[in-house]
């Protein structure tokens, strides 16, 4: 896999999911930095695309990581026990795959995936 210099991660503000999350996006894209650009529950924030402040600087973020730091991947995070999204986890997982297709229409050209953080703090890619 080709080396990247940034990614970009669109996670929880969950302190226990910031390492995980940074230290799978290294190791899978062999990323030398990570972006974090964090709210609580941001897949749900995106997914139901009604908190348009929240959504436009989630946007603003995003932006200059693609755009300043030429980051080549978004990953958009959900996990176990959110407190700001506290729902199950196929729940969780439609949201990802929803926010998702919303990153995808800002039209940033860049590879854009979901990651789930399950109970053991560990990371899995969504298919």
């Amino acid at each position: 896999m080709k080396k990247i210099k940034f990614a970009t991660a669109i996670n929880c503000m969950d302190g226990r999911v910031q390492i995980p999350v940074i230290e799978w996006l290294k190791r899978k894209y062999s990323a030398s930095y990570v972006d974090m650009i964090t709210e609580p529950g941001p897949n749900k924030i995106l997914a139901e695309s009604k908190d348009d402040p929240v959504i436009e600087t989630i946007k603003r973020r995003v932006k200059i990581s693609v755009n300043k730091h030429a980051s080549e991947i978004i990953a958009i995070v959900g996990h176990y026990d959110c407190a700001g999204n506290p729902v199950d986890r196929d729940t969780q997982i439609k949201q990802i795959r929803s926010a998702i297709r919303i990153v995808e229409s800002w039209n940033f050209n860049v590879q854009i995936i979901g990651l789930w953080v399950d109970e053991n703090w560990k990371v899995h890619k969504i298919e």
